[in-house]
């Protein structure tokens, strides 16, 4: 885990107390995608514009338009009861009825009797009942009744004049703003338009820098770079891709450039020990030659060293390793040197990896505890994103002080033990360089065995 990692941990087990909590808890809890993140910079403004205008249409325009309605119509039904009380006959009242339906659109008939219907629930959003019983109460003051949900097109009014009560029916678009909706429906349907399109180009904006990322996730694994890879998108895609490109390239050119020169010199070096080799031999037994052919071998053995580390620079292709069959290996290795070996595997056995250099890695750490140690466990556990190896053993173990240490090239323990017999202090860093070659990393830990415990994690 690195710092970052254990710093947002602790910041996520803290408690969110104050804005500064509420604003830590809100950062966790939004989407961490580049995608989706800028498809929220994209669509909350607009969500909150729309909002915004269509609050203020509605409590302005809206109700304003339907508050002069109703107020007109309120006007009309005044009148009519005006008329009414001023020209009680018949035959007058049969005139008033024509003109209301013909000059001010309304449907006026006289019911015996003053009780009213009950009052019916109002609607939960219906600004025509409210405004329109207001108008009504504020210019007839009289008591009526209002039905402004039953038939779609209509709104039934029933006023209580003297002994009868007068029943009036006006059209719902004189006393409501009944066109607001296409509003809504033109602001709502342009939001899904401009959505649209927002994710399109946002897809073709995301998708280069989703290439870039994937290509240095593979580089970062030591995986070859994608055939089709090239840069695409705006200007800094772009160049960062090209930068990414060029910096591969450099890179590659100086672990080329460090290997050809350690296989040369350790050839050259080579070539020179053998010469030594045969001279000695020539020259016959002896204390003093046993002690030169003992020199002799320790550099043979340092040039392998060197050789090896070479090695593991070489790029090599990605394949599949089976896990089961590794351990089994080690197993067998292991019991033909009188040591004991249990491994535990949870998971596809089978990865993908570059095989040599992972067998090699595993193969180095386990020999390690083989020379040190009299019992190993390991336990292998596979997911859908991580790869983890855990050595335990029971051996001497290597000091905290000096774990840091002991993966630098060359650099040797005077006590306990270094992973190379042979002393060149090349076999952890070797055994680092493969994991993180991978995207991962070797760690050590305390054993509950009593020994060390060496942990490989390397993503999948």
């Amino acid at each position: 885990m690195t710092l970052f990692d254990q710093i947002r941990r602790d910041q996520d087990r803290s408690p969110a107390t104050g804005l500064p909590g509420m604003l830590r808890w809100l950062r966790h809890r939004l989407p961490t995608g580049l995608y989706a993140r800028s498809l929220l910079i994209i669509i909350l403004p607009m969500l909150i514009l729309q909002t915004v205008v269509a609050f203020v249409f509605m409590e302005r325009h809206w109700q304003l338009v339907t508050e002069r309605l109703s107020e007109a119509v309120t006007r009309d039904i005044s009148a009519v009861i005006e008329l009414i009380e001023l020209y009680p006959e018949k035959e007058d009242f049969d005139k008033i009825v024509n003109v209301a339906a013909n000059r001010l659109n309304l449907i006026v008939s006289l019911e015996p009797g003053t009780e009213l219907p009950s009052p019916r629930p109002r609607p939960f959003f219906s600004i025509l009942d409210q405004i329109l019983s207001d108008e009504i109460a504020e210019q007839i003051r009289r008591p009526f009744w209002i039905d402004t949900v039953g038939t779609s097109r209509l709104v039934e009014i029933r006023i209580a004049l003297g002994d009868q009560t007068l029943r009036i029916f006006a059209s719902r678009n004189s006393a409501y703003a009944s066109n607001t909706h296409i509003f809504l429906v033109w602001m709502v349907s342009t939001a899904l338009v401009l959505i649209v399109i927002s994710i399109l180009f946002l897809r073709g904006q995301i998708r280069p820098i989703m290439a870039l990322a994937n290509a240095a996730e593979s580089f970062g694994k030591g995986q070859r770079l994608s055939e089709g890879f090239s840069p695409r998108g705006a200007d800094e895609v772009r160049r960062a891709g090209l930068a990414f490109i060029l910096m591969r390239e450099r890179i590659e050119r100086q672990m080329e450039q460090r290997t050809a020169m350690l296989a040369g010199v350790s050839h050259d070096l080579r070539t020179i020990l053998t010469r030594f080799r045969l001279q000695l031999a020539l020259t016959g037994d002896g204390p003093e030659i046993d002690s030169l052919n003992q020199d002799i071998d320790d550099m043979q053995s340092m040039l392998e060293g060197y050789l090896d580390f070479a090695k593991g620079e070489v790029e090599e292709d990605v394949g599949r390793l089976d896990l089961g069959e590794l351990f089994e290996r080690i197993e067998a290795d292991f019991a033909l040197h009188d040591r004991k070996l249990t491994w535990k595997l949870e998971g596809d056995p089978l990865v993908f990896v570059r095989p040599n250099a992972f067998t090699r890695l595993v193969t180095n750490l386990a020999s390690n505890a083989r020379r040190y140690a009299h019992r190993l466990d390991i336990d292998a556990r596979h997911t859908a994103k991580w790869l983890v190896i855990v050595f335990d053993d029971d051996g001497p173990g290597i000091p905290k002080e000096a774990r840091d240490d002991v993966f630098k090239p060359f650099y040797r323990l005077d006590e306990a033990r270094n992973l190379d017999a042979s002393g060149t202090g090349l076999g952890l860093a070797i055994a680092r360089d493969i994991a993180r070659s991978h995207g991962g990393n070797v760690t050590l830990e305390d054993s509950p065995l009593g020994g060390l415990r060496a942990i490989i994690r390397v993503p999948v």
